[in-house]
């Protein structure tokens, strides 16, 4: 993967400038869902944004997920506005590499997609993501209504404890509104469902051994996780 080393976020006034149109060619459908990209969506779909490491792996993880009407990848929660990709790979824009999940909430719930995102990466790897390097690869999530913010926190809580158990650090993940993170910025027509596009490509993400306990079940019920600890 492309990107940079540098592990401190920008700041506003020393990030790239951007651009004030939309980056070009942008899809307007899932190549593998057949939906919008872009919206509107049935009512009824909430939207919420996750950041996770590179947004190719990130993605299909979403797309493949129960009552997820849409995804689509790009770059939010920094300053340069419409970035292009080898602008964000400098860290100059402050931007994480981020997936937008539109789905049906009489489908699914915020709890269950965010259950997928804490199991299927490291979120204590601050701007980090395995073996990729960068700011652009912080753990991320911006939520667009109360119950997602609700949902954010006691997941979090949730899935801190079980971290714990297995002897990593403190979470890092970045939880902020979508509105305070600023817009999400669609990213080029190629990063769009990547690795339907291409199955053999780079994807660093999947199971981490650990379950994220969501709903009633209270940390003091929660079975004990298997030893994960991640290598010294």
């Amino acid at each position: 993967m492309f990107g940079s080393a540098k592990r401190t976020l920008t700041t506003a006034d020393a990030a790239l400038a951007g651009r004030s149109t939309p980056l070009a060619d942008i899809p307007e459908r899932h190549v593998v869902l057949g939906t919008s990209m872009r919206g509107p969506w049935p009512v009824g779909t909430e939207v919420l944004y996750v950041a996770m490491g590179c947004f190719w792996g990130a993605e299909r993880i979403f797309w493949n997920l129960p009552g997820v009407v849409s995804t689509a990848v790009g770059y939010m929660g920094g300053y340069t506005p419409n970035a292009t990709y080898e602008e964000v790979c400098t860290g100059r824009t402050g931007h994480t590499e981020a997936v937008l999940i539109a789905y049906d909430g009489s489908r699914t719930s915020p709890e269950l997609l965010l259950k997928a995102f804490w199991e299927n990466h490291d979120p204590t790897q601050g701007s980090r993501q395995g073996n990729d390097l960068g700011t652009q690869y912080r753990s991320a999530i911006y939520w667009t209504t109360p119950g997602q913010e609700a949902a954010v926190r006691a997941t979090r809580e949730a899935f801190k404890a079980v971290l714990q158990r297995n002897g990593f650090g403190d979470i890092t993940t970045e939880t902020r509104s979508a509105e305070e993170a600023g817009p999400f910025y669609y990213a080029e027509s190629y990063h769009q469902q990547y690795l339907h596009k291409n199955p053999g490509g780079y994807c660093n993400h999947g199971p981490n051994g650990m379950t994220c306990p969501v709903g009633v079940v209270g940390q003091d019920e929660v079975p004990a996780q298997r030893d994960v600890r991640p290598p010294a």
